[in-house]
């Protein structure tokens, strides 16, 4: 079956933006933890990517979210019920997340240090604005059965819309498929020029631990 390809407009933007929210803060709250997470959310919502495959992952299943900066798609995960590992080199930036329910915070240096979760296994990996060539074998050896590698990244042609301009954090054109090949059954693939959130030139794939014996 060929890859599924999603074109998302600005109304299921728009729509999946609200869905964030299900209630507004009110003055009264002194729920920090919530406050913060509506006023992140609304500087930088989700991918567009994740928000629309996140449906095959297992409910309430365990997923790990990649170089999760602030947490915009580890905030998410965890609203729709999923049990999410947030790992960052960054120490000060995943304090935000501490306290909120649903995600556990992991700082390591996955680059220089070498990959943490050997020993582990989840049901979805989310890599987004990420990309260490040497890691992706361990994204894939870390996925439980059927589990989902939901990756998204800039690519070649990207140099034309701005940042990154250095090839070692491009994406060449197919080399998603090209790196998940004979490990991962594609559920989707995307590249190309994106209009939304703002013009990009970005690859993508959905991909499915199917395939492993």
């Amino acid at each position: 079956m060929p890859p599924e390809v999603h074109s998302i407009n600005f109304l299921q933007r728009r729509a999946g933006f609200l869905s964030l929210h299900g209630g507004s803060f009110h003055p009264g709250d002194t729920d920090l933890a919530h406050f913060t997470l509506l006023r992140t959310d609304l500087v930088e919502p989700p991918s567009l990517w994740l928000q629309a495959h996140a449906g095959h992952i297992r409910p309430h299943g365990r997923v790990l979210d990649v170089a999760a900066g602030k947490g915009r798609n580890a905030r998410w995960l965890a609203q729709q019920g999923f049990q999410v590992e947030a790992v960052d080199r960054d120490a000060e930036t995943l304090q935000a997340l501490q306290g909120i329910e649903g995600i556990t915070v992991r700082v390591a240096d996955i680059e220089r240090d070498g990959w943490p979760y050997a020993d582990q296994q989840f049901d979805a990996i989310v890599v987004c604005r990420y990309l260490h060539r040497p890691l992706f074998g361990d994204f894939i050896d870390s996925l439980a059965a059927d589990g989902l590698l939901i990756y998204e990244t800039f690519m070649q042609g990207q140099e034309v819309y701005g940042k990154p301009h250095n090839p070692d954090f491009l994406l060449k054109t197919d080399e998603l498929l090209e790196l998940v090949r004979g490990r991962l059954e594609v559920l989707a693939f995307e590249q190309g020029p994106q209009e939304q959130p703002k013009p990009c030139m970005l690859q993508r794939i959905v991909a499915r631990n199917s395939l492993a014996t």
